[in-house]
């Protein structure tokens, strides 16, 4: 599925929650702070597939780089070689903007071959010289852009949360580097890093965020709507009714959100299609090869002439 990064926080979930149970709400029966740790469980229940996939270029001294703020899990990283610094000088009146960075054409080219809308200020693109290479971006300033043409692979040894999509565990790499409290511990005193990482479910203020989109939007009220009643119970109020109510409509909703998330797209499914179709075709050599004799050797023609034909019963 490709999960719409849309996103809203913890205080306007608690808004639509509080117009549902405005009586509630109005009888301070309603506590903030002890939901928190609901919607913290739902977003866990959906996966890293609601994670926003961010990267970055860490710069790496002693030894050491600090991770950004918002890091959770982290998918691949490189070592970044050498790099060019493209910059425009500017001239008059210079104003700077925060808009994002769809593209960044190698120097000397002239209009862009690709653009990707989740670019920020670190992207991989693919150059418009039609070689099929890549390249990657960094934004250092006011129209100022390290190019990097080099990167190698990076072994990622250990990290402090076994959940992780990191594909780079168990590579067999030169550089190696090692997650730990907040920082990347590397077996090069410097140089520069590039990860690709899925972000955490804050926003810049630190306030949690959730899933906003309609079938998910329905599991996280209908969570928090049950622990309001189940709170309500132990405090002796009559709500049995209201709370098995609720119930049902929870596991429906969280049916309805789990489904939607665990979709794949378009894209998904053509990767899967084409291997499955790469399978399918080293099974098939496989198969052949099997079935090859272990020694072969070259038969030579028997000869169709008469006369070698009675020479040969005549030697017999």
């Amino acid at each position: 599925m490709g999960v719409s990064n849309n996103y809203r926080t913890f205080s306007q979930l608690m808004e639509d929650v509080s117009i549902d149970f405005s009586t509630y709400a109005l009888e301070g029966l309603i506590e903030p702070q002890q939901l928190i740790k609901v919607a913290q469980r739902v977003n866990y229940d959906l996966g890293l597939r609601i994670h926003r996939t961010k990267q970055v270029v860490i710069d790496i001294e002693h030894g050491k780089g600090q991770l950004p703020m918002d890091f959770k899990y982290v998918n691949y990283g490189f070592r970044c070689g050498s790099y060019k610094v493209n910059a425009s000088m500017p001239s008059g009146t210079h104003v700077e903007t925060t808009n994002d960075v769809p593209y960044v054409p190698s120097p000397g080219q002239i209009s862009p071959c690709n653009t990707d809308p989740t670019c920020k200020d670190v992207c991989v693109i693919r150059t418009c010289d039609n070689k099929k290479e890549y390249q990657l971006v960094q934004k250092i300033g006011p129209e100022q852009y390290r190019i990097f043409n080099h990167w190698s692979q990076l072994r990622i040894t250990s990290l402090n949360d076994h959940v992780c999509y990191c594909p780079e565990i168990g590579a067999q790499a030169i550089d190696t580097a090692e997650i730990k409290d907040g920082f990347l511990l590397t077996n090069f005193t410097s140089g520069k890093v590039y990860i690709s990482y899925q972000g955490a479910m804050e926003d810049a203020q630190g306030d949690l965020l959730v899933l906003d989109q309609p079938y998910c939007n329905e599991y996280y009220e209908y969570a928090i709507k049950q622990r309001i009643l189940e709170n309500m119970v132990w405090q002796g109020e009559n709500v049995s009714q209201q709370l098995g109510l609720v119930e049902g409509r929870l596991r429906a909703a969280r049916n309805n959100a789990l489904g939607f998330v665990n979709t794949p797209n378009f894209q998904e499914m053509r990767k899967v299609w084409t291997m499955n179709r790469r399978a399918q075709y080293h099974n098939y050599y496989n198969m052949f090869l099997s079935y090859a004799p272990v020694q072969p050797r070259v038969v030579s023609t028997p000869n169709t002439s008469v006369g070698s034909s009675t020479t040969s019963s005549g030697s017999y």
